[in-house]
């Protein structure tokens, strides 16, 4: 058996040992790293929101593009201007009405775009058998850099 005065001295030892901490200098030079590499990644975030934007109305017109194109498929048509695109969501009640509309529907919802407005839908589209598209973050039609429109016929 171990004497207690030994256990209690390699105790003691063990517990002022890992009670020690971080030294000053340790703690200065992670702040230094976090400083140096917040002074290069936070600008190269910073201007990204607006691109992170433009990048999902581009997704979600593509994946609305598919779902638009698996209802001609089904029913012959793309839906009119009047039945838009929440045809894709619930059957239209209004003509032409579709014959072979898909049973839980093309999308599970309509996706607003990024900037919080609907998508624009026309068929038929003057670029195509249908326009769909995003008037941007002004929510005008037209305008440059981050204003510009998401367009189907451009992506």
């Amino acid at each position: 058996m171990f004497p207690a005065k030994i256990i209690r001295k390699n105790v003691s030892r063990l517990t002022t040992h890992a009670s020690r901490g971080f030294t000053l200098i340790e703690v200065m030079v992670v702040v230094v790293i976090l400083g140096i590499l917040a002074a290069i990644i936070v600008p190269r975030i910073m201007g990204r929101p607006e691109e992170a934007k433009r990048t999902k109305a581009q997704v979600d017109i593509k994946a609305i593009e598919e779902a638009l194109n698996l209802y001609k498929l089904d029913n012959g048509s793309y839906p009119s201007t009047e039945q838009g695109i929440e045809a894709l969501v619930k059957k239209p009640e209004t003509a032409p009405i579709p014959a072979k509309w898909k049973e839980g529907g093309y999308l599970s919802k309509v996706p607003s775009d990024p900037w919080g407005r609907p998508y624009q839908y026309l068929s038929p589209g003057e670029h195509g058998d249908f326009d769909l598209y995003s008037n941007g973050a002004d929510g005008e039609p037209g305008g440059e850099g981050k204003d510009a429109d998401v367009e189907s016929w451009d992506i």
